[in-house]
């Protein structure tokens, strides 16, 4: 997810209205390589999935997932690719800023590309920590400052940009293991291809909070 129009669940349903898939059907790269941290068969929430490539995926390593897209067509088409490779994945139709979050029921939320004004960005975000069980993780990827002005991806507006810094403000409550800002080659579709910024992050629910 790389805006925030006026109204997102119809910007995001034109901008999925074709067969195609936007970001591809392959998993995030970054999701793959942190992977190892999820123990078997955790309980995982996807927020902003689009059509459904990470959700699927982990689906299909054994994890049972909540996608939640604020497109109603994404959504179709992540349920469709989730029936095409035989696993389940749940999926929720919801805008991030007034969904009803659930506290400690997931062990991870993924959150990959979903780009926030900074109206909400931080109160989201204090949403999906408190979303985790005691133990649990963020693995999050969005696109850098440098990004902008980019054609691999990313959303028009830099305030809409993350920096490693402003990621490490918005989880004080979590212990956090990486928090880096890279260059990284994309191969995600057509949305997102090339050479782009990015901010990584992984942070862990203290088990004792």
């Amino acid at each position: 997810m790389d805006a925030s129009p006026a109204d997102p669940g119809a910007f995001w349903d034109e901008i999925y209205r074709p067969a195609s898939y936007r970001y591809g059907t392959r998993p995030n790269a970054f999701l793959v390589e942190q992977s190892y941290r999820l123990p078997p068969r955790s309980r995982i929430l996807c927020v902003g999935d689009g059509e459904g490539r990470n959700g699927v995926w982990l689906a299909g390593q054994g994890h049972k997932v909540v996608s939640v897209d604020v497109s109603p067509r994404a959504l179709q088409k992540a349920s469709r690719l989730a029936l095409e490779k035989g696993v389940f994945l749940s999926t929720i139709c919801a805008d991030l800023a007034d969904w009803e979050w659930p506290e400690e029921e997931y062990d991870a939320v993924v959150s990959i590309y979903l780009h926030l004004p900074p109206g909400h960005r931080a109160v989201v975000h204090r949403r999906m920590a408190t979303a985790l069980k005691r133990g649990g993780q963020i693995i999050l990827e969005a696109f850098g400052p440098e990004q902008a002005g980019r054609s691999s991806g990313g959303p028009p507006s830099p305030e809409m940009l993350y920096t490693d810094e402003m990621l490490c403000s918005d989880f004080p409550s979590l212990d956090v293991v990486l928090c880096e800002a890279v260059e990284a080659d994309l191969d995600e579709g057509e949305g997102h291809r090339g050479r782009a910024s990015v901010v990584r992050f992984v942070a862990y629910r203290p088990t004792g909070q």
